[in-house]
């Protein structure tokens, strides 16, 4: 099975939307509300760097027009900060949850 890394997941996504790396970076905001390098961008595209916030994923989803929690998931990241608190009620929760996500990925209803 191939996997997509996050920076081919960006770089595609960047492609559909026929924009420049350039232009692209200028879309992506920081927290401070400035704009990604296209060198940052192309760090990231090439998987030479990781975003390292929720917030530089979320950004990124949100200029590909696209839902960030498959973002997350190829950042290594499977719980954004709403999971990750949710799951602090504890393992038999947490673990409930993961049988239910692997659930829906197989399809099979069996893990």
């Amino acid at each position: 099975m191939i996997e997509k890394t996050f920076g081919e997941a960006v770089a595609e996504g960047r492609k559909v939307l026929r924009l420049s790396q350039k232009e692209f970076a200028a879309r992506v905001l920081k927290e401070d509300g400035t704009s990604i390098t296209p060198q940052y961008l192309n760090d990231i595209e090439h998987d030479r760097r990781s975003p390292t916030t929720d917030h530089m994923i979320e950004a990124l989803a949100r200029a590909l027009n696209q839902e960030p929690d498959y973002f997350f998931l190829l950042a290594g990241k499977i719980n954004p900060e709403d999971v990750r608190q949710a799951a602090a009620a504890g393992p038999v929760r947490a673990n409930e949850a993961m049988r239910a996500f692997r659930k829906v990925l197989s399809g099979t209803g069996k893990r």
